[in-house]
């Protein structure tokens, strides 16, 4: 597992562990944090390599599967290591496909909705193209994963890996890092303190929050099934992000006092997956509703005290 001590990363390790699966986390805790497998303590086959995947891959022993999660996924995270995220899409997706192609191996790729930009078809279908600004704020996390799909599908073409590319949209829940900067941590933040909620732009812009153990059930059928992708992988329960702030400020039972900021450069105005290709194919769908999964994830928030660690007037959704 690349990038296993990340939000979702640890989520995944941990769904593997509980099905029996023997699990290698690498990771150089540049974003992810040790805390997030401390749930796994001394599981009989699982352990942690602190490396970056930038570097030549130690020796790791056989695999079934190398899921690919190492990247920096927040704006946040992501302008503070930009050169940082572009090799992880680029160096470290091919180290890990040289150790899928090594090992006979299923490679699977943690890609992104942000592939499609700020897109000018909703919902988003895997052949959408996307519209994509390559040299904006957001490029070097957009392009990272771009570069990723492409030699993850020339490694398939040219030397026949067997790999597969998930497109994930938005995903919350517990372990994710309340200075991410990312809209439901900020909001969950706030709330909890009795703050104003930071709301870029307009708050019209929409996103379509997936709970993290959807996310990861998606993953894993897609990393058992002989799909290459790439799929859609995201809940289509569209809201706007002013919506969003509103049903948060509910749910812990505060006013939702708005604080409109300026909107963010090149920020997309609609994110709405097209899942018929992961209902069809994997037969997967989400299961969590968004109301519960944000009351869990407020519950997860609230008992961890991660609102004292939260930057005030930080949003990039």
């Amino acid at each position: 597992m690349l990038g296993g001590a990340g939000f979702v990363g640890s989520h995944l390790c941990e769904a593997l562990v509980a099905g029996g699966c023997g699990v290698v986390c690498l990771d150089n805790f540049c974003t992810g944090r040790a805390e997030n497998l401390l749930v796994l303590g001394r599981s009989p086959g699982f352990s942690v390599v602190d490396h970056d995947v930038t570097n030549p891959l130690p020796k790791l022993g056989q695999f079934d599967w190398v899921f690919c999660l190492a990247s920096a996924a927040s704006p946040l995270d992501y302008q503070r290591l930009p050169i940082e995220t572009l090799r992880a899409g680029a160096v470290g997706t091919e180290h890990g496909l040289r150790l899928a192609r090594d090992k006979g191996a299923r490679f699977v790729l943690a890609s992104t909705s942000e592939v499609y930009g700020d897109p000018e078809e909703s919902p988003q279908p895997e052949s959408y193209p996307g519209r994509v600004n390559p040299i904006g704020p957001r490029s070097v996390y957009d392009e990272a994963k771009r570069f990723a799909e492409a030699m993850t599908a020339a490694y398939r073409r040219s030397l026949d890996t067997d790999t597969a590319i998930a497109r994930i949209f938005n995903t919350y829940g517990p372990r994710m890092r309340p200075d991410d900067g990312r809209m439901v941590p900020t909001f969950i933040g706030q709330a909890l303190a009795g703050l104003p909620m930071t709301v870029s732009g307009s708050g019209q812009q929409t996103r379509s929050l997936c709970y993290v153990t959807d996310t990861v059930a998606g993953l894993l059928a897609l990393a058992r099934s002989s799909e290459a992708g790439p799929v859609n992988i995201g809940n289509p329960h569209e809201q706007t992000v002013l919506e969003v702030a509103r049903e948060i400020a509910r749910l812990v039972g505060r006013s939702a006092a708005i604080d409109f900021t300026p909107a963010v450069e090149d920020d997309p105005r609609q994110r709405c997956p097209d899942i018929r290709l992961a209902r069809t194919l994997l037969e997967w769908a989400p299961t969590v509703g968004v109301v519960d999964g944000l009351q869990r994830t407020i519950d997860w928030f609230a008992e961890s005290g991660a609102r004292s660690e939260l930057p005030i007037g930080v949003l990039a959704p």
